[in-house]
Formats: structure tokens, sequence, C-alpha cells
């Protein structure tokens, strides 16, 4: 039990340093993605983890290293391992604009606003270089899985601050303050109702209830609980008048 609890420790010690890890100035932009680069990801990995070990996963039945679908597209898996923690990740093969690559070419079409019409768009076929560069992005994001990166998938500036990693995070990049909203107060649904409830206690007879309702009508039909109050108040009207 003891060995499992260290071992729990130094699993969440580790997730917690690849987290707060700082790697905006080694990541590149395209198409309005950003990407942590393979070469950078695996070399601040092993620096966490000297055992760590990946394999690309290749299909039984082609010794290839993706999976083909004839109508879906081309996919990619690989698995990083850790002291005996192995962690799993996918990722399509994808062109530019992250349409699904097949082993064919073939075209879609889309609405062009500007045309009024739709319009047919071209995904060319994979090749050997698009699957490979798939892999290696599939990899970077398996190591995020543990913990490197993982905060440029969550659509953050930088990682979490921690007391340890802030003098550090501080020399590379200011930090960005988050951007908080504060709710606008608001009266309680029911408070501008108020007029109409001590007009409510203050009827006395039937009639007087019930021209107050004819009133506020649509008031009254649309809050279900100044509606209860008026049925209330008639059935007390009616038991003080039967007493």
């Amino acid at each position: 039990m003891e060995n499992n609890t260290n071992q729990e420790e130094m699993r969440r010690e580790g997730f917690n340093n690849l987290y707060a890890l700082n790697v905006n100035d080694r990541t590149e932009k395209k198409n309005g993605l950003t990407y942590l680069t393979w070469a950078v990801a695996w070399a601040e990995f092993k620096k966490q983890y000297p055992s760590a070990t990946y394999r690309i996963v290749k299909d039984a039945n082609t010794n290839l290293p993706y999976f083909v679908d004839e109508r879906l597209g081309i996919i990619v898996y690989t698995e990083v391992t850790v002291d005996g923690l192995t962690y799993e990740m996918w990722l399509p093969v994808m062109d530019g604009a992250n349409k699904a690559m097949r082993l064919e070419p073939y075209t879609y079409q889309v609405w062009d606003k500007y045309k009024n019409n739709y319009v047919e768009k071209k995904v060319d076929a994979a090749t050997m270089f698009d699957i490979n560069k798939t892999i290696m992005r599939c990899l970077v994001k398996n190591l995020a899985m543990f913990g490197l990166g993982l905060y440029i998938y969550a659509g953050e500036d930088l990682p979490e601050e921690t007391s340890e990693t802030t003098a550090e995070v501080t020399k590379t990049e200011p930090i960005k303050p988050k951007r908080t909203y504060t709710r606008r107060a608001t009266a309680a649904p029911t408070e501008k109702y108020a007029p109409i409830k001590a007009a409510l206690q203050a009827t006395t007879t039937t009639a007087a209830l019930l021209a107050l309702y004819n009133q506020h009508k649509n008031e009254v039909e649309g809050n279900p609980e100044i509606k209860a109050l008026f049925t209330q108040r008639r059935e007390q009207l009616q038991t003080n008048k039967a007493a």
C-alpha cells in the first residue's frame, strides 16, 4: 500500500512539473493552431522521465504505422509508457483545412456566402509525408496526457502558476492576468411584484381580489409564485366568509 501511495505521489508531482512548464517560446503556429514541435516535446519529456518509451502502433494486417477506413480516412496511434503507466493517443491524418485525408483524393461542397452558392473543394490523397507528420503530432499530443503542453490544448496562453515555477515563468514571459467577469447584481425575480403582494394582502373580499387579479392578469399568469399567492388569498377569504 505504501509503495502504491509513493508511486501515485511521484506521478502527481511529475504531471504538475510538466504541466507548469512554459514552452510558449518553442511552439509553432499554423492555420490558427499552436503546435509544440516533437523534438522539443520529447527532449523536455525525457528530462523529467529518462526511462520513458513510446511506441507507434501498427496495423497488424499490413504492418504499416496507420489504419485506413475507406469512407472515413486514415488515423494513427501512439503509446507512451512511463514507470508502468501507459497512455494511448490517436490522431486522424488531415490537410491544411483540417479535413480528413484518404488514400484517394475526394471533393466536398461548402456554402460560399459571397457567391451565394455551393462551391467544390478538393482534399488531396494522403502521402507518407502527411502520415509521418501526423504520427509525430500524435506523439506530442500523447505526451500532453502526462502534462507537457497540456495547457496549449486547453486553449490557455500559459500553464497554471505554481509556487515552485513562478520565478521561472516570469523570466520568460510576463504572466497575463486572467480575465475576470463580475456578474451584474439583479433584483430577485419576485421583487418587482412587491406592490402586487402588498395589495393582495390588503384585499378583504373576493370581489376586491378578482378586481386586483384582472388589473394584473398578465403579471399573475406569468409568475407561478404570484398566481399561487392569489389562490391562497382566495381560499383564506372564502374560509373567513364561511366562518
